[in-house]
């Protein structure tokens, strides 16, 4: 589809040679042609009005009245009176031009995980939060600010992380970032120039996102496997590594808590070993049925590099996210954030500061917690219907579950026959290093699919959860 510009006249570039031996209406009939011709002007796109470009070239309103009409009649261009020239359905294209792929169909119940609800990013609120800081904003807000991000930002994200998340957050220690992946490459960064060489994190977890980041660092990536009391700190002794990414308050993608004795070993462990603790605090506003668990950053803070966004409370589109940092490293990566981006957007940052000051965000948690909840037990409902039986994890906090599917089922089959059924499901084997599917599960998230999807989709492959014979 092409750019359906404002009703002020686009611009359009096109160049001219009058010291050449070519007439000026010559010229600009073939520059147009090629710029249809290349693909810069697709079918449909408006042109300049006759006036505009005669202006904008200067030459007579004539001379482009012309050459509009000559382009009509070869079929590059398409006039009516009162209306704009537009290229014209049947111009050409580029030789060779491909037709973008069709993407393939959505499965009408898609259980993708790591996706909110993006139906209830509360468009109101936010847009009220944006002018808000754009009215408020003072004149020297509009340049590149601190490297730490805004500071109306990191008060109040320290005062609700103390609040919410029982964090030792000082706003002089937080550095605002564009998400995790960013977060985790300064972070990584950072222990890199410290010497760090070898990091270590979950089995299952996020192989891919922290290898990837830790190449980048010139560090080398150690999976540490997990049970159900969330990491192995003796397995993680046994490694050389110095520094380890976990999410102990809802293990992704198990979804089991950090125990507490666990906790006080992985402390000892970055103590011993003078190390530090990458701490993922992804999900942790959403809770079912346990009590809460803090961020391990308050048990220490000298130890604990903290990542928190609003990926997953809000949109990942708004790319927002902070890094509560040890008081050393603090400046370590706030120089390179610096270095990398100079800083995320500034009225972002104001108007989320501004989305959490007011009680808003604290609202939309509410009631997104119950979106979640009612989706949640929908899931619990299906299964235990059309799947009885088959145990179900994981449950106790986030929007996602881990189904276990029974002896002799094959992960990658099930996932295959249910597409075939319009069902999205997706196996637990992409999260471990190995990459196999033994044993064999699936991660089903109910962030993004509403509670008539689920139960429908659910018994649509009810019996290939059962397994063979199911």
């Amino acid at each position: 589809m092409p750019p359906q510009w404002s009703s002020s006249p686009p611009e359009l570039l096109l160049a001219l040679d009058r010291a050449g031996d070519r007439p000026l209406n010559a010229q600009l009939q073939q520059a147009l042609r090629d710029a249809i011709r290349t693909g810069r002007l697709r079918v449909g796109e408006r042109l300049p009005s006759s006036r505009e470009l005669a202006r904008t070239l200067g030459v007579s309103r004539g001379l482009v009245q012309e050459c509009y009409a000559q382009l009509a009649a070869e079929g590059y261009l398409i006039t009516r009176p009162g209306s704009a020239t537009r290229v014209a359905a049947g111009a050409l294209t580029p030789p060779g031009t491909p037709h973008p792929p069709s993407a393939p169909p959505l499965p009408a119940a898609d259980f993708r995980t790591g996706v909110p609800d993006l139906k209830s990013f509360p468009v109101a609120d936010w847009l009220w939060a944006l002018r808000e800081a754009a009215r408020t904003v003072p004149t020297a807000g509009f340049g590149y600010g601190d490297p730490r991000g805004s500071a109306a930002l990191r008060e109040v994200l320290a005062g609700y992380l103390r609040r919410v998340r029982a964090a030792a957050a000082d706003p002089r220690h937080i550095v605002v970032c564009n998400g995790y992946a960013q977060g985790l490459h300064l972070a990584l960064d950072a222990l890199a120039a410290a010497g760090v060489r070898t990091v270590a994190f979950e089995d299952p977890g996020s192989p891919a996102a922290v290898t990837a980041a830790a190449a980048a660092s010139g560090m080398r990536a150690v999976p540490v496997p997990v049970d159900t009391q969330g990491i192995d700190v003796r397995a993680l002794t046994a490694t050389p590594a110095r520094a380890v990414v976990l999410t102990p308050a809802h293990q992704w993608p198990t979804g089991v808590a950090l125990a507490p004795r666990r906790r006080l070993a992985l402390l000892e462990w970055a103590r011993a070993h003078d190390a530090i603790v990458i701490e993922d605090d992804y999900d942790a506003e959403f809770r079912y049925d346990r009590e809460p668990v803090g961020a391990l950053q308050g048990l220490a803070p000298d130890r604990v590099i903290s990542l928190g966004t609003v990926s997953k409370s809000l949109a990942p589109a708004l790319r927002i996210g902070w890094i509560v940092c040890p008081p050393r490293l603090a400046d370590p990566i706030a120089e390179r954030k610096h270095r990398s981006d100079h800083g995320t957007p500034t009225l972002d940052q104001l108007a989320l500061a501004h989305l959490i000051e007011s009680g808003r965000f604290d609202r939309h948690l509410r009631r997104v917690r119950a979106v979640y909840a009612a989706r949640r037990a929908t899931l619990l409902t299906a299964l235990a219907e059309h799947a009885p039986g088959v145990p179900l994890t994981g449950l106790a906090a986030g929007f996602h579950a881990v189904v276990h599917l029974p002896a002799g089922a094959d992960e990658e089959n099930v996932r295959t026959a249910a597409l075939e059924r319009s069902v999205g499901l997706y196996g637990m084997s992409g999260h471990r290093a190995s990459g196999l599917g033994e044993p064999a599960q699936l991660v089903l998230g109910f962030g993004d699919i509403g509670e008539r999807q689920i139960a429908a989709g659910i018994a649509s492959v009810g019996p290939l959860l059962r397994g063979p014979g199911g």
